[in-house]
């Protein structure tokens, strides 16, 4: 180990030398809550209840009724999944599909290799995504650019950030059923052009509505598991790791299960046709 590469974990309060500890009994049950549907975002929809969001058909909710008008849901999603990386960047930073955009700066489309093995997703962007542009640039991304380096990782080398949402929340509030629906074509066309080996969701808010079913961080760590054909790991927001120390502990044992991940992953030869 590379006395470099000491000096970032013991910034990361992970020195000595954590390791990745057997799978919790907790860890293996929650493997069956995990078998996402491809039609489940009404689902996803009715739990907002309690913010006063209809569940009904999502391009016609009350939420949006003084934004700009907008395609219908499934039109829109087909429009977007045929679109190339300058098509889809402009259309992120023109879209007015849900009232995000009223209080954006910028929007985030996301950054870094466009042929990325690695991709990370996040919720939405803060105040310092949201002045720039770019995902995970305040303290959160200082912590997350720690991360990367600890597993020989860079930003923008083999590696892609993007994040649910593409603008903003007000107050960084968690976005709403709506909002990410909106967001979500966005979403699935970057992972389709990126075509990445392994996908990292970091924090709650982005793994529950990746994998469309609510479980803790706790019970989705330590599993491989899917979005739409891509394997997934679930591990800690940088953010929550800024605010919660011990947990970073847990987030090396992650990050070390991902790295093994991919290592297999990319050992894997494609079957013979």
């Amino acid at each position: 180990m590379s006395a470099h590469r000491d000096e970032i974990l013991k910034e990361l309060g992970l020195w000595p030398v954590w390791r990745l500890r057997e799978p919790s009994a907790d860890a293996a049950a929650a493997e069956t809550m995990m078998s996402a549907s491809a039609d489940a975002v009404p689902a996803i929809a009715s739990r907002s209840g309690s913010k006063g969001i209809s569940p009904a058909p999502l391009e016609r909710s009350p939420a949006v009724a003084d934004a700009a008008p907008v395609l219908p849901l499934d039109a829109r999603a087909a429009e977007i999944a045929r679109m190339d990386w300058p098509q889809l960047k402009a259309s992120v930073a023109g879209c007015t599909a849900c009232p995000l955009h009223k209080g954006r700066n910028k929007t985030v489309f996301g950054v870094g290799d466009e042929q990325a093995e690695w991709l990370f997703i996040g919720e939405g962007p803060g105040a310092d995504e949201d002045a720039k542009g770019e995902p995970f640039v305040g303290q959160a991304g200082k912590l997350l650019d720690n991360m990367l380096a600890a597993i020989a990782l860079k930003r923008g080398k083999n590696v892609y950030i993007a994040n649910v949402v593409k603008c903003r929340p007000p107050g960084n509030r968690n976005p709403e059923p709506l909002e990410v629906a909106q967001c979500e074509p966005y979403l699935h066309r970057q992972i389709g052009l990126l075509r990445p080996k392994l996908i990292v969701a970091l924090g709650k808010v982005a793994a529950v509505n990746l994998l469309k079913r609510e479980a803790s961080v706790a019970s989705m760590r330590g599993k491989v598991l899917e979005y739409q054909g891509t394997p997934l790991i679930v591990t800690y927001h940088p953010a929550y790791l800024l605010r919660s120390l011990p947990e970073k502990a847990k987030a090396w044992e992650d990050l070390c299960f991902a790295v093994e991940t991919m290592n297999n992953l990319q050992n894997t030869k494609p079957a013979p046709i």
